[in-house]
């Protein structure tokens, strides 16, 4: 499901050209006349974006979808989206009809807002404690494989040639056959059969298939604990999640991570990775291997914060990525600015560094947190949160960012800087290592920040209000002090 996602992410952009011209001929087929620029500039935009419209949409209901089929059964059942976006968008030059390439365009955008979120999901429940980080970040892995299965399909020598457009936007039924063949053989979350269904049966043969060597009865009483401690086992709506005031940290900060996952730039950086090729004196007909080259960065760092985010934790690899992509964002801005020779090398490396940046935390880890800084009824509605705020700055940066260039210039990027640079810093204050630790060790850690925050913040108050008081506090606090003395036998 995260191979799809990044597939279809990249993938209009290759046959960008022959959509064009396909839209434009069905155009003058039916009216005689063509299409303006503007127009046809519009229509393939909203091919684009409403890939976007379609996750937010996703996003919105994967909640609903994971507590009536269970975490596998969502992934299961919405294949047959897939399907039919690939049959719409495959026999749309048939056809002739480009509404059909966009509603498929929508329908896989839908897919994919539930596959981000019910994914890491999936994954977050099944994993034992000290794989969690390992599992959570191979979606990011697929991801970028998806890009760069898009980014070699789509060269000339393959699926790259005007006549076979219709059958590179539909290859994604392929993967999903495969998993639709092979998923269902796999037990539902473990977490989900005995918290939310009380199924103690089902969640011990599930977590004997996915547990080769471990104390299934420690783990089994670790959710009865949580179950316990949850106020309902029925799911909390967002609403409900925004109002509760126990959880209002780990709303924040996955509110933050999340629009600054987005906001960081990299959607602006890899509509601009062209273009900076070609500045850099690459020959045009060689960029489309170039790019192909970045998809491997993004596979390779991937890899390395798979492998190593269990031993470093998650704090540093999204501390160290957005670090590193706001310090790269900045160079391509002094870059744009100076226009030297040697610069331009600058900037391909900074593109490089913000690539290789976001795909090893950034990229993945937001999705993993979500799962780790919630408990089981919370769960679902902050995913619907996370990944709502997820699509929507998705869309508002692809939107926006055409006339951030052209107002800000090179200076734009100084934007994407300041964000990344901000959710470091929030990251580094707010955010405590969730590496080897329980759901429950977790939401007591955040239980443990809100009280000492509260108790700062009446000592705070106190002594406000001694200030204001005067002399009056003084004899206030002296009457407290006499109080409690007299009070000791």
């Amino acid at each position: 499901s995260s191979m799809l996602y990044g597939y279809n992410l990249a993938v209009v952009n290759s046959p960008a050209a022959y959509i064009k011209s396909f839209y434009n001929k069905t155009v003058v087929s039916r009216n005689g006349t063509g299409l303006s620029g503007e127009t046809l500039t519009l229509m393939y935009s909203l091919t684009v974006s409403v890939f976007a419209i379609g996750g937010l949409l996703g996003s919105l209901i994967v909640g609903m979808l994971v507590s009536r089929f269970g975490r596998k059964g969502t992934v299961v059942n919405t294949t047959v989206l897939v399907f039919m976006a690939g049959s719409l968008m495959g026999f749309s030059r048939i056809c002739g009809s480009p509404e059909m390439v966009i509603i498929g365009r929508f329908i896989t955008g839908i897919h994919s807002g539930i596959s981000l979120s019910v994914v890491p999901m999936y994954l977050g429940e099944i994993a034992p404690k000290n794989l969690r980080g390992f599992l959570g970040l191979v979606p990011s892995i697929f991801i970028g494989t998806g890009v760069f299965a898009a980014q070699i399909l789509g060269l000339h020598e393959l699926l790259g040639k005007e006549e076979y457009w219709p059958l590179f936007l539909s290859v994604v039924v392929v993967p999903t056959f495969i998993q639709l063949l092979l998923l269902p053989w796999f037990p539902e979350s473990p977490r989900y059969l005995l918290i939310e269904k009380n199924n103690v049966h089902a969640t011990i043969t599930a977590l004997k298939w996915y547990r080769a060597k471990c104390d299934i009865q420690a783990e089994i009483e670790e959710m009865q604990e949580e179950q316990r401690s949850l106020s309902s086992v029925e799911m909390l709506s967002v609403w409900s999640l925004l109002l509760d005031d126990s959880v209002r940290w780990q709303v924040l900060s996955v509110v933050v991570i999340n629009i600054g996952m987005q906001l960081s730039g990299i959607d602006a950086i890899w509509f601009y990775t062209n273009d900076i090729f070609k500045n850099a004196g690459i020959p045009v007909p060689e960029i489309q291997y170039t790019t192909a080259g970045t998809g491997v960065i993004e596979i390779i760092a991937g890899l390395i914060g798979c492998f190593t985010i269990e031993k470093v934790g998650r704090r540093h690899l999204m501390i160290g990525g957005f670090t590193m992509m706001g310090i790269c964002s900045a160079g391509i801005t002094l870059a744009l600015i100076l226009q030297l020779l040697f610069m331009r090398y600058v900037s391909v490396c900074c593109v490089v560094g913000i690539i290789a940046g976001f795909c090893i935390g950034p990229a993945g880890v937001p999705f993993l947190i979500t799962a780790e800084l919630f408990k089981q009824s919370h769960r679902p509605a902050a995913y619907i949160v996370g990944g709502s705020l997820n699509w929507l700055s998705n869309f508002t940066v692809g939107f926006v960012f055409p006339f951030l260039q052209m107002s800000a210039g090179s200076y734009c990027y100084l934007v994407f800087a300041t964000v990344c640079f901000s959710v470091a810093v929030y990251v580094y204050i707010v955010i405590p290592e969730t590496k080897n630790k329980t759901f429950m060790e977790i939401s007591r850690m955040f239980s443990k920040k809100e009280s000492i925050l509260e108790t700062q913040g009446l000592f705070h108050v106190d002594q406000l209000k001694l200030k204001k008081m005067n002399g009056y506090g003084g004899l206030e606090h002296t009457s407290l002090e006499f109080d409690s003395s007299s009070s000791v036998p």
